[in-house]
């Protein structure tokens, strides 16, 4: 019975903080697809592939939320367990000892969790998630193919027979501001550098402006789209994990890595406070503002560690020393506080 028990609390601590992630997750999924989609572009055929690019970047939404998720977690279970009574039966067969092995438990799984998803599934899907978004964005830069026509602003215009692994097949183009027009076997866009270029392959070029007219057979043609810049590819803080970030040569990258560091510390605090809540926390009809409280105190927590990060960055007298001892006494504060609240 007593297994069974415990198994029941974490079971379903663990079940209502991952259907409040997914929903989290969701709204942010879809703010990830609005925003790699704007407005000025012609995104119809593009949509599945930003839907699914969008899911690489969401394990690197996950861990700021993680803290949230659990205070929100431990409140539907409380809400549970007491408006059932089954919290009187739980603490019939749940000693102080026992109540201290749920919550161990629980941290540990949830900090493995956490651990996994903060040093290598976020790093690695986001990696994945900025590459792929390069593309789309690229992509949109030029348009999209449309009933075996392509139209790139008012510079060129392709007209082909199918298209295939990117790759357009019999092909006509033209080159308006040169009155080029083009006839070749193949065309394929390619990046070099920031340059976006149209490449021919096995065709004939026409030529018709005022300072040349002429007829040229060729077996490989670059045009080069000048007005088009295509977007590159950065490695900012997400792409490396705690350690790779410390031993990073430049100040803001490092400190970022100390500030995974103390998220650590901040979901200990998520973790005590939840356990407060679970069993020692009697919800009334009144405490809709002690539950505001603690969300409001999590989050301003949560503020003043991003100005600490802040100071960090751009004070000279504010060294890595006072952000790790700021940071624990508002961490002690916030427990404290937390703690006078759930009396």
């Amino acid at each position: 019975m007593l297994g069974r028990t415990k198994f029941y609390i974490i079971y379903n601590f663990f079940k209502y903080i991952f259907l409040t992630l997914f929903l989290f997750v969701g709204l942010i999924w879809i703010s990830q697809i609005l925003r790699i989609i704007e407005l000025q572009y012609s995104i119809t055929s593009q949509i599945i592939d930003v839907a699914f690019t969008t899911l690489y970047a969401l394990p690197s939404f996950i861990n700021p939320l993680v803290p949230f998720l659990v205070l929100v977690g431990s409140l539907i279970l409380n809400y549970k367990i007491r408006s059932n009574n089954e919290i009187i039966i739980l603490k019939q067969y749940l000693s102080l000892k026992e109540i201290k092995f749920i919550f161990y438990a629980f941290m540990i799984l949830l900090f493995l969790f956490f651990f996994l998803n903060n040093e290598f599934f976020s790093t690695k899907f986001y990696e994945k998630y900025k590459i792929k978004e390069l593309e789309i964005r690229n992509n949109l830069k030029l348009g999209t193919p449309s009933q075996n026509e392509f139209h790139i602003d008012d510079i060129v215009s392709i007209f082909f027979e199918k298209k295939e692994n990117g790759i357009f097949y019999d092909v006509e183009a033209i080159i308006y501001n040169e009155n080029q027009f083009i006839k070749s076997n193949s065309v394929e866009l390619e990046l070099s550098k920031l340059d976006f270029n149209l490449v021919f392959n096995e065709g004939e070029r026409l030529i018709l402006n005022k300072n040349e007219k002429s007829k040229t057979v060729f077996d490989r043609f670059i045009y080069t789209l000048d007005h088009k810049k295509s977007e590159r590819l950065y490695m900012d803080k997400d792409h490396f994990n705690t350690i790779e970030l410390i031993k990073k040569e430049e100040k803001s990258f490092i400190f970022h890595g100390h500030n995974k560091i103390v998220q650590y510390f901040f979901l200990i605090l998520a973790g005590l406070i939840s356990l407060k809540i679970i069993f020692f926390y009697e919800i009334k009809k009144n405490s809709t503002i002690k539950k505001t409280s603690i969300f409001v105190i999590i989050l301003n927590t949560q503020i003043l560690n991003s100005y600490f990060l802040y100071l960090l960055n751009n004070s000279n007298f504010f060294s890595l020393h006072y952000y790790y001892v700021a940071n624990f006494i508002l961490l002690i504060l916030a427990y404290y506080i937390s703690h006078r609240i759930l009396k």
